[in-house]
């Protein structure tokens, strides 16, 4: 079940943007208890930026490749064979 025909988003451009949004998404809690509403509001600003910056990372080509025709039919043929192994050992 645990094979490598999904990505995860381990890319250059996944991280980075999670770990900015990350940083937002801390800085605004901080903010929100210690009731500052312009603190609070920049953490927000952050966590929008981390969007962007990941967007535009994986617009820059650093993000998961697109899936190719070539690519998609051999993870279709893998799922059939897989499927006979488990009907052949009288699973499901």
């Amino acid at each position: 079940m645990s094979g490598s025909a999904h990505g995860h988003g381990h890319t250059p451009a996944a991280w980075t943007g999670v770990s900015i949004a990350f940083i937002g998404f801390c800085v605004s809690g901080v903010f929100l208890v210690a009731a500052n509403p312009l603190g609070f509001w920049g953490g927000i600003a952050i966590t929008l930026i981390g969007g962007v910056v990941g967007m535009g990372m994986k617009a820059a080509g650093l993000g998961a490749a697109k899936e190719t025709a070539e690519r998609k039919h051999a993870r279709e043929q893998a799922g059939r064979i897989a499927a006979e192994r488990v009907a052949a050992q009288g699973g499901v």
